[in-house]
């Protein structure tokens, strides 16, 4: 697998540098079409003549897509190579992203967005299995950090140019904005990021290992590996679920705020950019349970804060939410492929983004049924009480059972 003795990219080497670089562009690339509807939803909501719930579906549908793509997207990257599979996934998002806006009613806009999400599986499944591989061991977890820091430098400026061009145009014009962004930056990915030198290709190997069911069985049947799968499908669900609503809570009564200013506190997306990376140097310090522990904290008392009727004690929680589930997130995605054995490498982060993207699908609708029904309050103690049982998870199943795992 390694014949030349390479042990990996090292920070301050221009290679590990280009790596970090590329990968963040594919963040930006994916991440920007996938989340450019959130700041628009209101305005989709009033087009297209549907509910708030309904239209956060149009983000339900791409991270559905997501879901269901990951494992086979992993399966593919196993025998073409990650980086082929990266631009094959992020070119064809590309063209579904151009067509999404022409759609003139609910349905047409969901399938298409569902197309997205399909092929943006591709970079989810594959960047940190790509990074596992590449990245010396010692540094994956600061690695995948920076990389998740891309993710939301992506998701941050999707929403905040296709909120400010839709409300001044319209939401099509926003949203062609920022597929045209993500054309370039998947232009920049593919210029910059490494070739694979620790990884060869399953059609190149006279012995492709074990097959898909069996790489899928092995990384199921760790309690631990479960537990990350479980941080995933919560935070991520509460997540976009709040990021979904409180555009719809802010416009309304008593705070009666203009969209244009809505769309700017996704600038507290920029917390998460920091503490990614941060996460990422302190649990090489001192143990990703500590840390993940310890951004779960920050994750609920962010929510906790939100539940005070005052926009600026609003915008301070969102910015403590926000930095603790990138903190979270970074910590328990680097952590799946560190746990997974080496012939289900591939697979575990890939079910690992099966759970997360499953939670934002399920959640990003359901807990809109209860914001829409019962209320902001009883919204935010759901999203409280789901991150104290992610916690909970953490505390009881994610115990190290040796120094090889902090």
């Amino acid at each position: 697998m390694n014949p030349d003795g390479f042990s990996g990219h090292v920070p301050g080497s221009r290679s590990y540098r280009h790596l970090i670089a590329g990968l963040f562009f594919a963040g930006v690339a994916t991440f920007a079409q996938l989340y450019s509807l959130q700041a628009v939803l209101p305005e989709i909501s009033t087009d297209l003549g549907v509910s708030a719930a309904t239209a956060a579906l149009t983000i339900s549908a791409a991270t559905l897509g997501i879901a269901a793509a990951v494992i086979p997207w992993s399966l593919v990257a196993d025998r073409i190579g990650r980086i082929p599979a990266m631009a094959i996934g992020i070119i064809a998002a590309t063209f579904f992203g151009l067509a999404a806006p022409l759609s003139t009613e609910i349905t047409m806009l969901l399938v298409l967005r569902l197309g997205e999400g399909l092929a943006l599986g591709a970079v989810p499944a594959v960047a940190l299995a790509y990074l596992s591989e590449e990245v010396h061991a010692w540094h994956v977890a600061t690695a995948a950090g920076s990389y998740t820091a891309g993710t939301t430098v992506g998701g941050l400026s999707g929403r905040l140019i296709a909120g400010p061009l839709g409300e001044a145009f319209d939401w099509r014009v926003g949203v062609w904005s920022v597929t045209l962004l993500c054309t370039v930056a998947a232009v920049l990915f593919l210029w910059l990021v490494p070739r694979a030198r620790r990884f060869v290709p399953g059609r190149l190997r006279a012995d492709a290992g074990p097959g898909l069911l069996t790489r899928l069985v092995a990384a199921l049947r760790s309690p631990r590996l479960l537990a990350l799968y479980a941080q995933g499908f919560l935070l991520m669900g509460a997540f976009v679920a709040v990021y979904n609503y409180l555009g719809f809570h802010l416009i309304a009564p008593p705070f009666l705020l203009p969209v244009w200013v809505v769309t700017l506190l996704f600038l507290a997306y920029l917390a998460g950019t920091v503490s990614s990376p941060w996460a990422g140097v302190l649990a090489a310090r001192h143990g990703r349970r500590i840390v993940l522990l310890g951004a779960i904290g920050l994750f609920v008392s962010g929510a906790a804060l939100m539940l005070v009727p005052v926009s600026v004690v609003i915008l301070v929680g969102l910015v403590i939410f926000t930095a603790g589930f990138f903190g979270a997130h970074a910590i328990a995605s680097s952590w799946a492929p560190i746990l997974a054995d080496p012939e289900s490498r591939a697979q575990a982060p890939s079910l690992y983004y099966f759970a997360y993207y499953a939670g934002s699908s399920v959640f990003g609708w359901a807990l809109g049924l209860v914001f829409g029904h019962a209320g902001w309050g009883w919204f935010l103690t759901a999203v409280i009480a789901m991150g104290c049982i992610a916690a909970l998870i953490a505390m009881m199943l994610l115990r190290s059972p040796c120094a090889k795992h902090p």
